[in-house]
């Protein structure tokens, strides 16, 4: 079984595979302080829980946006699953052709998420990825199957945050669609301009980049933690795929041990 790591700059998601069969899936806190035996513990639990033996654990995969938290999962799954995890990284093989300035500079979430879209849609037509975590990105791949652009923008969590932490008076709140997007309490009035905006935001973006390209038939996938709220009210995107970036992380894997058997 294939164990893959996701660690985000909110959330680290976990999920198990046994081939390409999900054998359970976790999502918990990001800790920046947490320790390897801290880590450790949860991962042993959340095994108990899926009840599967960490002996059944052949290989480990991670992505991490969070370069403290790297040494410290390593030692996790050195010490509590027995397993050097593959991370994605230089010397990784991905498929993915990065035509950046600084290829470097890409996160690693990114270069997952794109290989990922490629595996579901393909080539010959273009794909914008868009992943609703702490950041909205927006990952152009060409028609060939190249990452030729980012966009990134503001999370829905920062700008939620953002909201309460720079006012008085407003709370923190669940995010929901509202039944209107004329607020008539302060709740409402927030979840309104959270909700639509952030869907006019991606409707705007994704319009401009298919005008750009010249593509209007380009491909449109979403994933991350709120996306599901903003892909329903939204023009542009065609689906939403919350196990993206785990598939994508399992993809990698399965390139890399065929190359080193």
């Amino acid at each position: 079984m294939i164990f893959c790591i996701d660690i985000g700059n909110s959330n680290i998601k976990y999920a198990i595979f046994d081939g390409d069969q999900l054998k359970g899936t976790f999502r918990v806190t990001s800790q920046r302080n947490a320790t390897s035996d801290e880590y450790g513990v949860i991962v042993r639990d959340l095994l108990k829980t899926a009840g599967i033996p960490k002996s059944a654990i052949t290989g480990v995969i991670m992505s991490s946006v969070i370069p403290s938290l790297n040494y410290t999962m390593e030692h996790m799954c050195r010490d509590y699953l027995g397993v050097n995890p593959l991370i994605i990284g230089p010397g990784v093989k991905t498929g993915l052709n990065v035509k950046a300035d600084n290829p470097r500079e890409v996160g690693s979430d990114i270069i997952v998420d794109s290989v990922s879209a490629i595996k579901r849609f393909g080539t010959g037509t273009p794909i914008v990825c868009i992943d609703f975590g702490t950041a909205t990105t927006f990952d152009i791949i060409s028609a060939s199957g190249e990452l030729i652009g980012v966009v990134i923008s503001p999370g829905i969590k920062l700008s939620l945050d953002s909201l309460t932490n720079g006012t008085a008076n407003l709370p923190r709140i669940e995010l929901e669609r509202p039944k209107s997007v004329i607020g008539k309490n302060t709740v409402n009035c927030m979840q309104a301009g959270i909700v639509f905006g952030f869907a006019g935001l991606v409707d705007n973006i994704v319009t401009k980049i298919k005008e750009e390209l010249g593509r209007p038939d380009t491909k449109v996938i979403a994933t991350g933690g709120m996306g599901r709220i903003i892909y329903k009210e939204t023009k542009v995107i065609d689906c939403f795929d919350e196990m993206l970036t785990l598939n994508g992380l399992r993809y990698i894997y399965e390139m890399n041990e065929k190359v080193n058997k």
